[in-house]
């Protein structure tokens, strides 16, 4: 389930108006009255979510499917279990996505006060000019907040925090001891779309992000909260200004990323790794521990622990190194007969 603090539950919804919403078609219309009170990724969906699954890599999963209802290709329809109802369309995810808006919404500030009167400040917060914080926030002892600074509904701050000017910060979790400098946005939806009946379509991110104790965000760097995970900064870690760090991404303790650097979505960095500036890392990717990626390093496999990888497409550096020096013999003329 979506995160209450962060996600308004509008459900529950029969199958037979999600099928409307979607342009899905229930396969046993008998099932039509069955209601669901939440969307759910295929592998945790229980008895009254609705999931979707769309990559034939993965139908060997609907072997264990216990969502109450699914939605699924043509093909796919007649491969989920017994109980689960199957709602079939071409565009599974898409229709998932609209599922999806029916049954939670993002919570947005209500009121017009700036500080809004159910937010809890302990001792000693320091406001500057301009701030708002949201209905259910909760700032802790000695936290600055710069000016423009913006926390929003249910987000909870540590102690002993630096919120720099007009940074925003949503759906989240912060520590203690966390620095987020100028112009950073935490939580913010990660890059998520589909093809739809349509056209494409956006996917609704109901995830959050955990910035654990002591981590510091630099100037307008961006962290997008989970699909429908965390998005979670390992403790101690330390990202430099102009970063990306896309949806459902886990990183480390004590790791660091210069400025431009790229961590895209769903990839797992182990403790202690560090990005060089304008590093590039592709998706559902892992960064063992101690591991170092180079500056404008292009990142499509996985990187063993406490290797060190650069080049594009990104390699073991002593590799990079002879290719490096045999291209130049060559473009050189030396080495060459005739």
């Amino acid at each position: 389930m979506p995160d209450p603090r962060f996600f308004e539950d509008l459900g529950p919804a029969t199958l037979a108006e999600l099928a409307r919403l979607s342009g899905a078609r229930l396969a046993d219309p008998a099932l039509g009255d069955r209601k669901v009170s939440h969307v759910a990724p295929l592998e945790g969906a229980d008895a009254a979510a609705v999931t979707f699954l769309s990559d034939p890599k993965r139908v060997a999963d609907l072997a264990t499917l216990r969502a109450g209802a699914c939605f699924l290709k043509p093909e796919h329809a007649a491969l989920a279990p017994a109980d689960c109802a199957v709602l079939v369309t071409a565009h599974p995810q898409a229709a998932w996505a609209a599922a999806a808006r029916r049954l939670h919404a993002p919570r947005r500030h209500d009121g017009a006060q700036h500080i809004h009167p159910d937010s809890v400040l302990e001792d000693g917060v320091v406001l500057a000019p301009g701030v708002v914080i949201g209905q259910g926030a909760r700032i802790g002892r000695g936290t600055q907040l710069g000016p423009g600074a913006v926390i929003g509904p249910g987000v909870a701050v540590g102690r002993d925090c630096w919120i720099g000017a007009n940074a925003v910060i949503g759906f989240a979790l912060v520590g203690d001891r966390v620095a987020v400098h100028a112009g950073a946005v935490i939580g913010e939806a990660g890059f998520g779309a589909a093809a739809g009946p349509t056209g494409v379509v956006d996917l609704p991110q109901l995830g959050r992000v955990i910035l654990q104790d002591g981590v510091t965000i630099g100037a307008n760097s961006c962290v997008d909260r989970g699909a429908f995970g965390d998005t979670t900064i390992g403790e101690n870690s330390k990202i430099d200004n102009l970063v990306h760090v896309a949806h459902n991404v886990r990183l480390g303790r004590n790791c660091v990323a210069a400025a431009y650097t790229g961590i895209s979505g769903s990839t797992v960095v182990g403790d202690g790794v560090a990005f060089g500036g304008k590093a590039g890392v592709a998706d559902h990717l892992e960064i063992g521990a101690g591991a170092s990626i180079g500056a404008s390093a292009s990142v499509f496999k996985d990187v063993p622990a406490g290797e060190t990888w650069t080049g594009f497409p990104a390699r073991p550096l002593r590799r990079w190194l002879r290719e490096t020096a045999w291209l130049s013999r060559v473009a050189g003329g030396r080495g060459t007969r005739g």
